[in-house]
């Protein structure tokens, strides 16, 4: 018989075996996937490492050895229900990017499980896929397993992929449990579905590429991922029926049986509730010290239905009041060799399950009495459906998630309206929004930020600082006040002290980075709320942060700067305009960011080219003059006895920020400035607008801003050049040749259109009718603009003399029509508006006009034929 060993023994056997044999053992990933948007939850040992096997990170070393927490909430509603079903587990693994393969897996595979577990080799039975000869091979030949303690499996078991991409067969090791875990049938063998033959192990070779319709290529690189889950082995090790036997999870179920006074395996109904307890309580610990937080979305979602599942099968053991926190200080004093972070994490762990426990311990026995009247009401009524509404208020005032209402309806064998229930909570979100819109000052999207307690503040420190240490007050997700964020969540994060200026007097917040212990967050936009609190919002980019942890906030030091030019430079700009365009001129509005400053001012005319010139002089000689610039604090009263320039409108406290540039300037101001001027660099003004009346805007570049518009422009001047064929210096030149040529071949064009219109016109006049003494010309002349068409029926009316004229011209893909008649046609019945309107109505076209003359155009090119024909026919009756 094999020694025993406990879990916490068998977790450290497998990683120091895997160390002696160049493996880097690595502590287990977060549970909370990093940059992984296909997953809600690590549930394998290979997920966390999918940027190694896919090449998109670089592994620390080519062999790697784990032991993975996972959860796994597919099958959630069997949890319970037998031994076999669980939604927290631990996955050893080992894994190889493009070193070892099969050869050695299989060997160390036997060799941890026969040598240091030491479990008998008689009981073991490797199965390989269909196709794999050369793992069979290796297990028979090198290994030494007879041929027929071999099994080959198809597909199904014996092959990994999901989709296209890499993928390949694997190994697995089953352990002969024997005759008493068995079903007693005569085929009972390796691959049953009972319980006397588990799956301890497996191998996944990772050898092809699958282009997705099943046609497989060999990989270039190949991989070995392995995976083993700890409380399997630990059965088989130990020699129990399930996972909840085994030692570290058998102290839990042990609690829980003490807690409800009841004894496991004597009541099949009160095992599941034990099984139920037992198993989510190690999820629920876990989640929580990877700074998942119970919500009404996403991990925070299942979070909190395993913390309310776990609570109503409290009530269902009759466990009185809280009690889930005793059963998680058993969870980290069991795990907390594997993972230290339990321990160091335990606080916050217990105030987070004791804060959600609490909410729904007041709420669960009164929800639980409705849903009891409910189900009695259906069953009475003979319906099987509780309607959505129901469910919802279930959900709404009682805190029920409707899973749990499913599943204890399910009991029952009834159902929920899922609809209906989807319904009630989108009507509730609307009437939620539309309340927000109304009654909140602030707009909609700070509500989160008023339920903050108001004694919460910020002190800024990041005029002299740009990393600063702090503690975190308080965090927001989007929509509520949480205990912390984890990785990829979105929210905002409050300190005492921080040295990132918030939006705030025209001048653009800081970004930058918040480090604490365990995780990193990235600040996108800081805002300044009610009573000095300053939001940090942005994303956790890594690990997690949690109310308490002590951070080093680091702002952005190149983008401060370079809006710290920007802003000095709008100072030095309201004096200049004040020197050049008079006193009147206010600040009407500023923008200020690191790429651009946009200052509005009160004047009644654009600028002149030599004002805006002026301007720029001035500004750039304060810049070179490097002034040095200061920032004090005094009292209103004496900044305005200063001369400080102040913002027209403003409110104002009793102490004010006075800053200072040398003589030239001075303001009242929060923002962040430059120590001196020079700093600057240089001063540009690239537009001068108006943006209502009697406010002009200005907005110019300074430093690295004014840099890149020079390049940008340097660069726009080479590809012209380019396109010309020229150097830029030579540009000017190459454009005046170019103009020139181009006015010389314009008229060269315009000649010869003239040419070929009265060449065409020669032929014209072949076609000149005569009707009563009246000369008729109609005809089509291809090509020819209006202008010309007409200039060209005055040619042939000054010709023909006693006439009536139409002429059509199919001119880039349209169709011009003219029509004249003398004095003499007219006499006679002739009218060129009439005889116009009829010959366009057949081009697609319309006009028309007075006898005399009248012009038309038409679409259709096409039905100038059929059009001359008509017109012929209209002019032979207006002269009949």
């Amino acid at each position: 018989m094999h020694q025993y060993y406990g879990v916490n023994e068998l977790r450290k056997m497998f990683l120091e075996f895997f160390e002696s044999k160049g493996h880097l053992a690595m502590k287990s990933f977060s549970l909370v996937p990093h940059n992984d948007k296909s997953l809600l939850l690590i549930n394998s040992g290979m997920a966390p490492l999918k940027p190694y096997f896919t090449g998109q990170e670089i592994p620390p070393r080519k062999r790697v050895a784990t032991c993975q927490k996972c959860i796994r909430t597919g099958d959630i509603d069997n949890v319970g229900k037998t031994a076999r079903h669980g939604t927290f587990f631990e996955m050893l693994g080992n894994f190889s990017f493009g070193d070892y393969f099969k050869k050695e897996a299989i060997a160390w595979t036997w060799e941890f499980l026969t040598e240091v577990v030491g479990l008998e080799a008689d009981r073991l039975y490797p199965s390989v896929y269909l196709e794999d000869d050369e793992a069979f091979d290796i297990w028979n030949l090198e290994i030494g397993i007879e041929k027929d303690r071999i099994f080959r499996f198809g597909k199904e078991d014996n092959f990994w992929e999901h989709g296209s991409g890499p993928c390949g067969p694997c190994s697995e090791v089953y352990y002969d449990r024997g005759e008493e875990y068995g079903c007693g049938k005569p085929e009972c063998t390796v691959g049953c579905d009972c319980d006397r033959y588990m799956e301890i192990w497996n191998d996944v070779f990772t050898q092809f590429d699958n282009d997705g319709n099943n046609n497989y290529t060999e990989l270039s690189q190949k991989n070995i991922d392995t995976g083993m889950g700890l409380e399997r082995l630990a059965c088989v090790v130990q020699n129990v029926a399930s996972m909840f036997d085994v030692d570290t999870i058998r102290a839990l179920r042990e609690q829980v049986c003490e807690l409800a006074n009841a004894e496991y395996g004597t009541d099949y109904d009160k095992d599941v509730s034990i099984r139920v307890i037992t198993d989510h309580i190690r999820s629920v610990t876990f989640m929580i010290s990877d700074g998942i937080m119970p919500s009404n979305e996403g991990r925070g979602y299942v979070l909190r239905r395993l913390l309310r599942r776990a609570c109503r099968h409290g009530r269902l053991l009759n466990i009185k009041g809280s009690f889930l926190v005793d059963l998680a200080k058993s969870v980290i004093e069991g795990s907390k060799d594997g993972y230290p972070e339990l321990e160091e994490k335990k606080e916050f762990i217990y105030k987070v399950i004791a804060k959600e426990e609490e909410a729904f311990v007041k709420t669960i026995d009164q929800g639980l009495t409705i849903l009891t009247e409910l189900k009695e009401k259906l069953i009475s009524s003979g319906s099987k459906t509780l309607d959505g509404a129901d469910a919802f208020k279930l959900y709404d005032t009682f805190g029920f998630p409707l899973d749990l209402t499913k599943e204890i309806l399910e009991e029952q064998g009834l159902a929920v309206d899922e609809d209906g229930f989807a319904k009630a909570m989108k009507v509730q979100k609307e009437t939620a929004r539309a309340a927000r819109e109304v009654t909140n000052y602030m707009g909609a999207d700070v509500t989160v930020y008023e339920d903050i307690d108001p004694s919460i503040t910020t002190e800024f420190v990041g005029y002299n600082n740009l990393i600063y240490d702090s503690v975190i007050t308080v965090l927001t997700t989007e929509d509520e006040i949480t205990d912390a964020l984890s990785d990829g969540q979105r929210g905002t994060v409050f300190v005492e002290k921080t040295p990132f200026y918030a939006n705030s007097g025209g001048q653009e917040a800081d970004t930058g980075i918040i480090s604490a212990k365990d995780g990193e967050f990235v600040v996108e936009d800081v805002v300044k709320l009610l009573g000095g609190k300053y939001g940090h919002i942005g994303h956790v980019s890594k690990g997690m942060l949690k109310v308490a942890d002590s951070v080093s906030l680091k702002v952005d030091e190149e983008r401060r700067n370079l809006s710290a030019r920007n802003h000095s430079a709008t100072h030095l700009l309201q004096k200049a305009l004040k020197t050049v365009l008079g006193n009147h001129v206010e600040q009407a509005g500023s923008s200020v960011n690191s790429e651009r400053l946009r200052f509005d001012f009160s004047h009644f005319s654009a600028m002149t080219p030599q004002e805006i010139e002026e301007v720029e002089a001035i500004v750039n000689k304060e810049i070179q003059a490097q002034l040095p610039v200061s920032a004090d604090l005094m009292p209103i009263d004496e900044a305005r006895k200063t001369g400080a320039a102040a913002l027209f409108g403003e409110k104002y406290g009793d102490i004010v920020r006075v800053v200072s540039m040398g003589d030239f300037s001075k303001e009242f101001c929060g923002g962040t400035h430059v120590n001196n001027t020079g700093v600057i660099t240089a001063f540009k003004i690239i537009s001068e607008t108006g943006v209502a009346a009697g406010v002009r805007r200005i907005e110019a570049l300074t430093s690295a801003g004014l840099l890149n518009y020079y390049k940008d422009i340097e660069n726009k001047l080479h590809d012209a050049a380019a396109i010309l064929k020229s150097k830029p210096d030579a540009l000017s030149k190459k454009l005046t040749e170019i103009l020139n040529e181009n006015k010389s071949l314009k008229s060269e064009v315009e000649s010869m259109k003239n040419k070929l219109a009265k060449d065409a016109a020669q032929d014209v006049l072949k076609d000149v009718l005569e009707i009563k003494g009246i000369k008729v010309l109609i005809a089509s002349v291809p090509g020819v603009e209006m202008n010309e068409l007409r200039n060209l029926g005055d040619d042939f009316k000054e010709k023909l003399k006693n006439c009536l004229i139409l002429l059509l011209s199919d001119c880039n893909g349209k169709v011009n029509l003219v029509a004249m008649a003398t004095e003499g046609a007219i006499e006679k019945g002739a009218h060129a508006g009439n005889l116009i309107k009829e010959a366009a109505a057949l081009v697609g076209g319309g006009g028309g006009g007075r006898p005399n003359m009248a012009q038309a155009g038409g679409k259709d090119p096409s039905g100038i034929d059929k059009a001359i024909g008509q017109a012929k026919k209209v002019a032979l009756e207006q002269l009949a």
